[in-house]
């Protein structure tokens, strides 16, 4: 499907609202009915028709088709935030007893999950170094159900070779999900390489503008279906009528502003990775990241994002270093317009800073839509104020 097509055209159904260019706003919690057993039919099967926005509303169901069509996909649910879409994907596919093979440290509220709400069920936990793909398949047990992969992660970007874990998985009848929030559909096709569910937070490059949530989960009808009837519509997590036409709004730039983001991030990456204070970078796509070949092969590119390590003595360096940053800011999250950093250290005492720890000498930085020349001259200023040089 033409991606000018999903992105302008598909789902927007004109001729049902005035011929309006923008669809409209759905802002309703309910809907009537004329007929009693049409009633009837809309409980029977919530999924075939509009009854209560806490399931299906038409706003949402226009975002819902193209996202779905961009990550090739039968369908998909929007959620309020990625964290609920996760929890929605785990939580349908996980039963008292199953075991769970997730990659190492993956994000927060994934381990806060695996670690502290699903033991209560007794479902049980192994986290592996998902760059080897064999560390997958040796941790799995006869009650292993579920595959969590994040590929690449967004700190050290460590990959994980999907097509081969997906292709175990089918083997051994186990459910996988892949966080692709770093890639987007438009770079990385996880459900094409055999994924069973794909994930990524539309508060990042589908809103792409740091004024929305949203958390995106693709699949096959049978495995959506089964979400929704259950986890979705008992959660209570769906997105709301106003943040999903805000989404849709988003995706109609979101292959211009990732073009913009892949050109600017090249400069920057240039001036990182030769400043004198700057140890080295991690970045899939620069040929020194160790999973450089399978960066390319899974990615189409990889925007907006890298980690540099800085030649920090003190965690007052780093500290000077992102509070004379005048025109970055620093905060969590990515994709939006505005560059942003977030050092390693900021979880840290300045007592507990260990210059001999390469983690504690690691920032994180988002890529925006500001000329790159602007970005590198407030880096550059901020390094000689801090004494980094």
């Amino acid at each position: 499907m033409d991606l000018s097509y999903i992105l302008n055209e598909l789902g927007e159904d004109r001729e049902h609202y005035f011929n309006a260019i923008a669809p409209p706003i759905m802002q309703t919690s309910n809907f009537r009915f004329n007929k009693v057993d049409e009633l009837r039919a809309a409980f029977a099967d919530e999924m075939s028709t509009y009854i209560y926005s806490r399931g299906l509303n038409p706003t949402a169901d226009i975002l819902r088709k193209k996202l779905a069509a961009l990550d090739g996909a039968e369908d998909c649910l929007v959620f309020n935030n990625g964290a609920a879409a996760i929890f929605a994907a785990v939580l349908a596919n996980v039963k008292a007893g199953d075991h769970i093979v997730s990659v190492s440290k993956p994000y927060s509220w994934v381990q806060r999950m695996f670690d502290i709400i699903l033991p209560r069920f007794a479902v049980t936990t192994t986290y592996v170094d998902g760059r080897d793909a064999n560390n997958y398949f040796n941790a799995t047990k006869p009650n292993t159900t579920f595959y969590y992969l994040e590929s690449p992660n967004s700190w050290d970007f460590a990959l994980q070779d999907i097509a081969t874990i997906a292709a175990y998985a089918k083997q051994h009848n186990i459910t996988t999900l892949i966080d692709n929030s770093y890639c987007t559909p438009l770079y990385q096709q996880p459900i094409a390489m055999g994924i069973d569910l794909a994930m990524q937070t539309a508060t990042k490059y589908i809103g792409g503008h740091s004024d929305t949530l949203g958390g995106v989960l693709s699949g096959s009808k049978t495995i959506i279906k089964k979400i929704f009837d259950s986890e979705y519509l008992n959660i209570g997590s769906g997105i709301q009528p106003f943040n999903a036409w805000l989404l849709i709004r988003g995706l109609r730039t979101l292959p211009t502003r990732l073009e913009r983001i892949n050109r600017t991030i090249k400069e920057v990456l240039a001036f990182v990775k030769i400043h004198p204070a700057v140890k080295r970078i991690l970045y899939p796509f620069d040929e020194s990241f160790p999973q450089y070949a399978l960066a390319k092969r899974q990615m189409k590119e990889a925007p907006g994002l890298f980690s540099f390590f800085v030649q920090a003595e003190s965690r007052q360096q780093i500290v000077t270093f992102c509070e004379s940053l005048q025109h970055i800011q620093m905060a969590v999250s990515w994709g939006g317009h505005e560059s942003l950093l977030l050092p390693k250290c900021a979880g840290l005492q300045d007592a507990e800073f260990d210059a001999a720890n390469p983690e504690h000498q690691m920032m994180r930085i988002y890529v925006g839509l500001e000329e790159a020349s602007y970005i590198i001259a407030d880096l550059d200023q901020a390094f000689e104020k801090a004494g980094l040089k």
